[in-house]
């Protein structure tokens, strides 16, 4: 498959979603370069209400691929996410019965209301795609994409994701409020439908989707921007106002989005412009600040843009 039809099928891919979520073309457009790239898990950060749910589903529709939700909850078990062997009293044997996790896109809805432990169940799947039960290593289908949502200002009942979780989702998006004329829309197509739910159908099926991924692998990278997406990452090492700077999975996130991004736009060559695009969706949950500036609004995003203006912006020719 070729850039050109990476880029066109991109196209009606978020032109099929958009029917169902309104006025959001940014946020789709990066969800669908995270798609692009291999190990691009997800975590949507923003208020109850704002379609995350519903864009997912549509990407999986969209895409070919099979969805399963779960919530989580307080009293969610690993074995409720990823199932187990249970008796089968006809045969008289112990059979699987796969949970959830054995789908191509998985919505963990409010990540954080999970304990630890059930949490902990989700990072050799989204790292390792694979399963352990009962000393046995089982495959998850590929793709194998998780999207995961938490509410940013509900603390009560919550478990904070650690580092090592929130270092496994390669990019952290938020989908904000709607425009007025936005929302309005909403409503009229509602009102139109005459039900919630939105016919969309599958634009593409599941190895053309594969096609798509291996075509952006062949989008090249000059050294220069190399360099680029290395200093930037370890200027987040350094800061004077950062505690925790990211780690070299960062700078493989920026290196993978850019190249999606490049596709997405009939580009066969990354720009600096495609590294910038993903700076603080990549590292802004990378990084720990300093203690002092846990309470300024923004503060992360004050942080990376200093990061972004400190470091040389290379020239470069799209020549291989």
């Amino acid at each position: 498959m070729s850039i050109d039809d990476v880029a066109g099928r991109t196209g009606c891919i978020l032109d099929e979603v958009e029917k169902a979520v309104i006025g959001k073309r940014d946020v789709l457009t990066r969800m669908m370069a995270a798609f692009l790239s291999s190990g691009g898990h997800i975590l949507l950060e923003d208020y109850p209400g704002l379609a995350k749910t519903l864009i997912a589903n549509s990407f999986a529709t969209a895409l070919g691929l099979d969805f399963k939700r779960i919530q989580f909850t307080p009293d969610l078990l690993p074995g409720d996410i990823t199932g187990g062997f249970i008796l089968d009293t006809r045969q008289n044997q112990f059979v699987l019965r796969k949970g959830p996790l054995f789908t191509n896109i998985l919505l963990a809805d409010e990540i954080n209301r999970a304990s630890p432990k059930t949490q902990s169940a989700l990072l050799e799947a989204m790292q390792e795609y694979q399963v352990s039960l009962e000393g046995e290593s089982l495959k998850l289908p590929f793709p194998f994409i998780v999207i995961a949502t938490q509410n940013p200002i509900e603390y009560e009942g919550t478990f904070p994701l650690p580092e090592a979780q929130l270092d496994r989702f390669m990019i952290r998006l938020s989908v904000g409020y709607p425009c007025n004329e936005d929302e309005q829309q909403i409503l009229a197509r509602r009102a139109e439908r005459k039900e919630d739910a939105v016919a969309l159908q599958a634009v593409v099926n599941p190895e053309e989707f594969l096609a798509m991924r291996a075509a952006v692998e062949d989008v090249f990278v000059n050294p220069d921007i190399q360099n680029y997406i290395v200093q930037v990452t370890a200027k987040t090492r350094k800061h004077r106002q950062i505690e925790l700077g990211a780690s070299p999975r960062g700078s493989l996130a920026l290196l993978k989005l850019a190249r999606a991004w490049a596709a997405i736009h009939n580009r066969d060559y990354v720009i600096p412009d495609d590294v910038k695009t993903f700076m603080l969706p990549v590292l802004g949950h990378r990084i720990l600040l300093d203690p002092n500036l846990w309470n300024r609004k923004n503060a992360v995003n004050e942080v990376i843009d200093g990061i972004a203006a400190s470091v040389p912006v290379p020239v470069t020719s799209p020549a291989k």
